[in-house]
């Protein structure tokens, strides 16, 4: 309107013209305008859905050749929700949300609530964007929120002819930005390389992930970047960024994970630490962002697959490792174990979905889930075994089957897988734990701490932190330090109560310490995650013939008959 008022009204009249017409073909009905807005109703949400792609489509024609700030870009908002009904008007929230995401969609985009995306997905030709829970102005709940991918409205819908689509980005395809020095001390702007650089190295290890190099990514330094556009010209689907800066002798690193496809913020970690030796600093730093970045990517790509109308076996796969990172209980295996099945049905050479095959039987044996443990140790031995003889310098393998081997009487072999993990990725701290969790079984609870603090250097917020916590418990029990192994145990419980076998742990060593009414609470809360456990499956879970390691399991036996667990 600044630059031409007459010819921007004349502009939009003829824009109302076409998409008045796409509003009426689709059993719209135009209930007001309000300024250069439009309040529309239908009485099918799958027709408001079609008729907003059409009509973003239409626009995208029509501005095709027109300089960029003279382009008419339209805004969609679409709710499925309850309204009044005063005359011609309609009111209400289900109105206040439409308009709500409206604000929120991009210039030329689509936005839709939740209870709209539930009875058009699968329904319409497009894809959606998960873009999570939106705080909206004066609506009391958040809202869950969809965009429409513009890269993928079909013209060929509304004017009978085909675009070309961008080819999809690759799963797990990240481009780590060049941190910024924000202090401007030279040494600093070699420390923020430095994690740049070690950051892209250590991501690559992550399985199936496709990692920009540093080469490309360091052409994007000292550059204000528009994340879609990097996402679109490099075809990934994250970008990470952060910075370096200094203060007195304190460093302090701000990273962020950020959706290329909707500029979301994902993840945010801030890390403050006292100036040390530098290379000691990089090396902690990206070995935890690294740890973390697995999870939460692993956690984006379970929700992009969640969505997905046709899954295929890797959206299976990441659906089974977000369920089996959520917790060890009886019922949350069972859904992981489902989706990695699923997955190699699609797929039988999916090699992460038998890795997670394997991982499952591994927990579901190690946690006392089942009266068949030596069974599912045999079979995630099988698994393992295959996926070692197709990926040989899988760290993740190695240290699964270490597990299994501890557990199976085994554990001088079973260090000795762990080592081999270590040696293929410096920075598993699962594998430092099992090692602790090993010197327990090998009567020297002692050491266990010690290996337990090493993970949490490497991964102070590892999705399996809990087992840790209850490793370095059972190590405080070994000792006869009561107090210490409660501590470690609540501890772990605190940071994720989805862990069967901890409960009962704990309900041992509190009835040993006299402690009879929250044992027995825990009891309860462990019984309710898993039924059908016993004291008779928790004797058959004997892992090693070490004697101060079977004078433990002895007190163990006893602490849980006090606190009340079925014996058989």
């Amino acid at each position: 309107m600044g630059i031409d008022e007459v010819g921007t009204a004349r502009s939009l009249r003829e824009h109302r013209a076409v998409s008045d017409a796409l509003v009426a073909k689709h059993g719209g009905r135009i209930v007001k305008t309000t300024g250069d807005g439009l309040l529309l109703e239908f009485a099918s949400v799958v027709d408001a859905v079609e008729c907003a792609v059409a009509v973003q489509g239409v626009m995208a024609e029509r501005n095709m050749g027109v300089p960029q700030d003279r382009r008419m870009l339209f805004r969609i908002g679409i709710n499925l929700g309850d309204i009044l009904i005063e005359g011609d008007d309609i009111l209400g929230d289900g109105v206040n949300v439409a308009a709500r995401l409206e604000g929120i969609a991009e210039p030329g985009g689509i936005c839709i609530s939740g209870s709209a995306y539930d009875q058009v997905r699968e329904k319409v030709a497009v894809e959606f964007a998960d873009l999570g829970e939106r705080s909206l102005k004066n609506i009391a709940r958040p809202v869950r929120a969809f965009a429409v991918v513009r890269d993928r409205l079909s013209l060929n819908m509304q004017v009978g002819r085909a675009i070309p689509s961008l080819p999809s980005a690759p799963r797990l395809s990240i481009v780590v930005l060049p941190f910024a020095n924000i202090g401007g001390d030279p040494e600093q702007d070699y420390f923020a390389d430095g994690v740049t650089e070690s950051l892209t190295t250590d991501l690559s290890r992550i399985s199936g992930s496709f990692v920009i190099a540093c080469n490309t990514a360091f052409t994007f330094k000292g550059k204000a970047v528009d994340v879609k556009q990097v996402g679109r010209e490099l075809n990934i689907r994250y970008l990470l960024e952060g910075s370096v800066q200094r203060s007195g002798n304190r460093l302090r690193v701000n990273v962020q994970l950020v959706d290329a496809g909707t500029g979301n913020h994902l993840w945010a970690e801030r890390f403050d630490k006292p100036v040390a030796d530098l290379f000691d600093m990089q090396d902690e730093i990206v070995s935890r962002l690294a740890n973390t970045l697995d999870a939460q990517l692993i956690a984006a790509e379970a929700r992009r697959a969640e969505h997905s109308p046709n899954p295929d076996s890797m959206d299976l796969f990441f659906q089974g490792r977000a369920w089996f990172n959520k917790g060890l209980t009886p019922e949350l295996m069972t859904q992981a174990q489902t989706f990695f099945q699923r997955a190699l049905t699609l797929d039988p050479g999916n090699i992460d979905a038998m890795l997670g095959l394997a991982m499952v039987d591994g927990a579901v044996g190690a946690a006392d889930m089942t009266d068949n443990r030596l069974a599912r140790f045999a079979d995630a031995e099988t698994t393992l075994s295959k996926v070692l003889s197709l990926a040989p310098n899988s760290p993740v393998a190695h240290l699964h089957l270490g597990l299994v081997f501890m557990l199976t009487k085994r554990p001088a072999q079973g260090i000795a897988e762990c080592e081999q993990a270590l040696a293929l990725d410096r920075n598993s701290a699962g594998t430092h734990g099992l090692i602790g969790y090993a010197k327990y079984l090998l009567g020297r609870g002692g050491e266990t701490e010690h290996h337990i603090n090493e993970a949490f250097r490497l991964s102070p917020r590892d999705t399996i932190a809990h087992v840790w916590m209850l490793w370095a418990g059972l190590g405080k029990a070994q000792l006869n330090a009561g107090t210490e192994a409660v501590a470690w145990m609540h501890r772990g419980l605190e940071a994720n109560r989805n862990f069967s076998a901890a409960h009962f742990h704990l309900a041992a060593e509190l009835a040993l310490l006299g402690e009879l009414d929250q044992a027995r609470a825990a009891v309860q809360a462990g019984l309710a995650l898993d039924p059908s456990f016993t004291i008779r499956r928790f004797r058959a879970g004997t892992a090693t013939d070490d004697a101060i390691y079977l004078a433990g399991r002895e007190r163990n036996y006893e602490g849980l008959r006090m606190a009340g667990v079925p014996e058989n």
